[in-house]
């Protein structure tokens, strides 16, 4: 290729049969041209452009492969040299490809080799450093390894002599460890030396003494990651994770031995790595609670590291019981005033141990939203019912009893506070049904929560409060409440009725309500039928209205036939869908095998009454009946993912426990 005309031969490529994460790629020459251009702003635009579209999310198309020669093309030539090598490198990284045959784009970028090689020598640390990455991700062992080989006896910036100890590790693991050996002493750079535990571990080398020694003494580590390695972005948190990986005991035993190392140190961002590495050592090991909780005690040195810790404590719940006496003091502190310090540590003594916690939120309610929305279960509305306490139920009644005062979540929380007491609720059912007409949605639930099992006059006052609202205005989830508590099943029907014929983000829930009601919604049929015909769009959203809405007829009518326009016109639908955006994830059948990428024909079409399957896809929504209808149409492959551009960002950790899957 002619360095000076870098874009030769670009019109001659068949761009528009090309497709990217967008589609067609008959815009692809315009951002190539664009990003060799003198207008910086423009080459910025068409760098992130080409990003979003042949590297979309990490995701690699035919129109990447073919962008290959000229982005190579480029980087050589001197434009912008740097981010274009990141964008190759992430090319040749990616294992998710659509639309084009495994591994071509990463085989363009190792053609292009001869281009890329020479720029491991450039005068600029930054395009050496992205050009080592780069040409170790094209897996083209034989050509690129030598090179870099040559480059490590050579290169003497910290930076890019890391990048390619780590080049040389990713394609000669064993050649990478014995190379890592020799610089892990202090008088190496500490970039190189974070490398070379990296690469030590990558090789499955055992943990040794000097590689503990090296690690703590890197501490902290934040400053050594790779912009370009971005599953490492917090390098302590990614060597916990290698070691736990290991699933051998003493490498936990050293894994929680660099964690208490953090924790204790002196030094403020030396702790904050330590609890970031203690959070990521607690979603992967079911030891780690246990082991860490008093580390994570003794690293509470004063309010802000209280603070810091507080989230990951209260996922831990009452495995991290031994630390509640360190969140008591500042969760109870100034309970007349917004406190956002006291309210993150009442938020975790409520997970970490709910009684204790129950006369502080009550002394603080209306100005402690974290602490309520953790003892209501927003988060994790499956969790079991926060403890009675008659304070919080007078503090709770309180608040109800100025529903002008609440606002946001407040009036779900409440309520549902007051739902999952049941019965011991019942001195509130007066200021619930005042709030009925205010918050419907919200309190009709905890109605006929508490009220289900109360003496019979509450029950009553309960049901003439539901009724009112159900039958005179209309409100849906009073009808369902009242159909729950006292079976009365006229005010439901009609607002269900109501609602389907209103459309929009009704349709879907009234829709599954309807299907839940089974052949007593049977007068549902023609709006339902209605609704069916009423609807047309090619969106995610639209097509699971289509299911709630074809599924609720045919549980209302037991009639099969409501399926078949639905299904038609949701594959059609679908295979005007370009690309990933093609991949529906709603239930029945995840996607169409009509739009399966395998090309595949679709399976003869069976009415729901004659399919029988062992389970229901996952991505399916929760359901308010017991027997889901049963599927037997294959599942798709799960949509890509991958990284949206090659900044790092931060993890906040947020998943409980109970998501993950731990493995020790």
């Amino acid at each position: 290729m002619d360095l000076v005309h870098p874009l030769d031969g670009l019109d001659a490529r068949p761009w528009s049969s090309l497709s990217h994460a967008y589609g067609s790629a008959e815009d692809i020459p315009d951002l190539l041209r664009a990003l060799t251009g003198a207008d910086a702003d423009a080459a910025d635009e068409a760098l992130s452009e080409l990003y979003g579209s042949v590297l979309h999310q990490g995701t690699v198309y035919a129109a990447s492969a073919e962008a290959v020669p000229f982005l190579a093309g480029i980087a050589a030539a001197g434009h912008r040299t740097a981010d274009v090598l990141a964008l190759l490198g992430g090319m040749a990284e990616s294992e998710d490809e659509y639309g084009v045959a495994p591994g071509a784009v990463r085989a363009a970028v190792a053609d292009r080799l001869p281009l890329l090689l020479p720029l491991l020598a450039s005068p600029e640390p930054e395009v050496r450093r992205t050009a080592a990455w780069a040409v170790s991700h094209t897996r083209a062992t034989a050509i690129a390894l030598p090179a870099l080989r040559a480059r490590w006896d050579e290169e003497l910036e910290p930076a890019a002599r890391a990048e390619v100890l780590a080049g040389i590790a990713r394609l000669d693991p064993q050649g990478g460890a014995a190379a890592a050996a020799a610089v892990l002493d202090s008088s190496q750079p500490a970039e190189v030396r974070m490398a070379a535990v990296f690469a030590s571990l990558d090789a499955g080398a055992p943990w040794t003494e000097p590689m503990h020694t090296t690690m703590v003494s890197l501490l902290p580590a934040d400053p050594l990651r790779s912009d370009l390695d971005l599953e490492r972005g917090e390098p302590l948190a990614a060597v916990i994770e290698a070691l736990l990986g290991r699933g051998r005991r003493m490498e936990r035993k050293v894994a929680f031995a660099l964690i208490d190392a953090a924790l204790h140190d002196g030094r403020t961002e030396v702790r904050a790595e330590g609890l970031w590495a203690a959070d990521r050592a607690c979603m992967l090991s079911r030891s780690a609670p246990r082991r860490l909780v008093w580390n994570l005690r003794a690293a509470a040195v004063d309010e802000e590291s209280v603070v810091a810790m507080s989230s990951l404590l209260g996922r831990l719940g009452s495995v991290a019981a031994p630390a509640a006496d360190i969140l008591a003091p500042l969760a109870g502190r100034n309970p007349d005033h917004d406190d956002d310090h006291a309210d993150r540590a009442l938020a975790a003594l409520v997970l970490v141990a709910p009684a204790q916690s129950a006369p502080l939120l009550a002394a603080g309610l209306g100005r402690r939203p974290r602490a309520l929305d953790a003892a209501a279960g927003f988060r994790s509305p499956e969790d079991s019912a926060f403890p009675y306490n008659g304070e919080l139920l007078d503090a709770v009644r309180d608040r109800l009893a100025r529903p002008e005062a609440l606002g946001g979540n407040e009036p779900w929380q409440l309520t549902n506070l007051l739902a999952g007491w049941g019965a011991e609720a019942a001195p509130a059912l007066p200021e619930l049904c005042a709030a009925l007409p205010h918050f419907p949605g919200q309190t009709a639930r905890a109605i006929a929560s508490v009220a289900a099992d109360c003496a019979p006059a509450d029950r009553a006052r309960a049901v003439i409060s539901l009724r009112a609202v159900a039958a005179e205005q209309g409100v849906l989830p009073a009808a369902r409440a009242l159909h729950d508590l006292d079976g009365e099943i006229a005010p439901l029907l009609h607002c269900l009725a109501q609602d389907l014929r209103r459309g929009a983000s009704q349709l879907r829930e009234a829709a599954r309500m309807a299907g839940a009601l089974g052949l007593r919604a049977a007068a549902l049929a023609p709006a339902l039928r209605e609704a069916l015909n009423g609807t047309d769009g090619d969106t995610t959203p639209a097509l699971d209205t289509d299911t709630a809405l074809a599924e609720a007829l045919w549980r209302v009518t037991g009639d099969a036939d409501g399926w078949l326009p639905f299904w038609t016109r949701s594959s059609r639908a679908l295979n005007r869908i370009p690309g990933p955006g093609g991949r529906w994830c709603g239930p029945p059948a995840r996607r169409p095998s009509s739009a399966r990428r395998d090309g595949r024909s679709p399976p003869a079409w069976k009415p729901p009454s004659t399919i029988r399957h062992r389970h229901r896809p996952q991505c399916w929504p929760s359901r308010p009946w017991p027997n889901p209808p049963r599927w037997t149409v294959p599942r798709s492959p799960r949509p890509p993912c991958g990284r949206p551009n090659r900044t790092p960002i931060r993890r906040v950790p947020a998943t409980p426990w109970k998501h993950s899957v731990p493995t020790h």
